[in-house]
């Protein structure tokens, strides 16, 4: 439970308002009637395709959450990966469903759509991100334009005397 649940809520209504966010819930409802309509049965391939597109549909909400609760540009940007990910599978999982006999593959249609829809929406709210606020990505994938893995931080050198650049810029420390 959450020590400060008017907080959450403002979270939940904030999150309602971006429009990416409610793409992804309107994908995740047509999803899951889709889903709906796949049997349970254990070993049947169709099941593990169902469990792969609620799985990928839930993805697109719950990752946008991450990434705006997270605000730094590396954490938006690998939650946006996670995003693409899912989204691209979501998109070619009729092939999926057909291979294995679903019996109505075309309403998979109207997910494809919706997420092109939710692509072009996708690239709006990625555009968006503060590229200034940022923790340099030592593997090198979601580093702003500019920013390098092995560009040097500030935040990295300070508070280590040892290193030549603190003696450099700050002095030597004549006090021992």
């Amino acid at each position: 439970m959450f020590d400060d649940e008017e907080n959450f809520e403002n979270t939940d209504d904030r999150l309602e308002k971006i429009p990416l966010y409610k793409k992804g819930l309107e994908i995740l409802d047509l999803v899951r009637q889709i889903a709906d309509l796949i049997s349970d049965d254990g070993g049947n391939e169709l099941s593990s395709v169902k469990h792969r597109l609620l799985e990928d549909a839930y993805m697109l909400t719950v990752k946008i959450a991450a990434a705006e609760a997270g605000d730094l540009y590396d954490i938006r940007m690998e939650n946006a990966a996670i995003i693409r990910k899912s989204a691209m599978r979501l998109m070619i999982q009729n092939h999926s469903l057909k291979m294995f006999g679903f019996e109505y593959v075309e309403y998979f249609q109207m997910v494809r759509d919706l997420i092109e829809e939710y692509r072009l929406l996708f690239i709006a709210w990625v555009e968006r991100f503060d590229k200034s606020n940022y923790i340099i990505d030592r593997w090198g994938l979601f580093n702003p334009p500019g920013v390098g893995p092995f560009d040097v931080d500030i935040n990295d050198i300070i508070g280590d005397k040892n290193n030549s650049f603190f003696d450099e810029f700050f002095g030597e420390d004549d006090e021992e």
